[in-house]
């Protein structure tokens, strides 16, 4: 057991910001419960209610950044809208994104989320996709861009926009449930 007591093996973690977006956020989250795991929600701090980009839903953090690392996480996920902005500027999020990728744990980005990708400084030569909008910034750090709904590299999921969450949570929940 690790943090809290939570299983690594069964736990994914999602972060959060405000302006993140509800679906990439929410469906994502209830398609990792289906599949059987146990979802954690991070944030700068815990116990934070977090607004979403349409202003209709909210989430609200379990645990601070600050306080997990790769070894309490199966999974981490990272969902788009003005989100990833506001994480991109988060040293504790970016040290987790960073120490998940260094274990060559599962990570998942759709939409702008890919922003965070890039802060953490994980792109060198890696397929990456994301909006169009981020296209500049992800090959900037060094990401090779592809125009794809979704598709995996090594141990990273990505999904390009919301109109693409199925295809992004099949190829998501089929490198988690495989991830070793």
């Amino acid at each position: 057991m690790s943090f809290k007591g939570l299983d690594p093996r069964t736990t994914v973690g999602i972060l959060v910001a405000d302006l993140f977006e509800d679906l990439e956020f929410w469906s994502v989250a209830m398609r990792v419960r289906e599949a059987g795991y146990r979802v954690l929600v991070i944030g700068s701090k815990a116990g934070q209610n977090y607004a979403s980009k349409s202003g209709g839903l909210t989430a609200t953090s379990e645990a601070a950044s600050s306080e997990l690392s790769a070894d309490d996480l199966r999974a981490l996920l990272v969902p788009g809208g003005f989100a990833p902005d506001k994480m991109r500027r988060d040293k504790d999020m970016l040290r987790l994104v960073r120490d998940m990728d260094k274990a060559g744990k599962v990570l998942g980005f759709i939409c702008h989320a890919g922003w965070v990708a890039a802060s953490a400084k994980i792109l060198d030569k890696r397929k990456v996709t994301g909006s169009l909008g981020i296209k500049d910034d992800l090959e900037n750090a060094g990401g090779i861009w592809v125009d794809e709904p979704a598709f995996t590299d090594g141990n990273r999921v990505w999904g390009r926009v919301v109109d693409d969450i199925p295809a992004y949570q099949r190829e998501l929940i089929g490198h988690v449930k495989t991830f070793v």
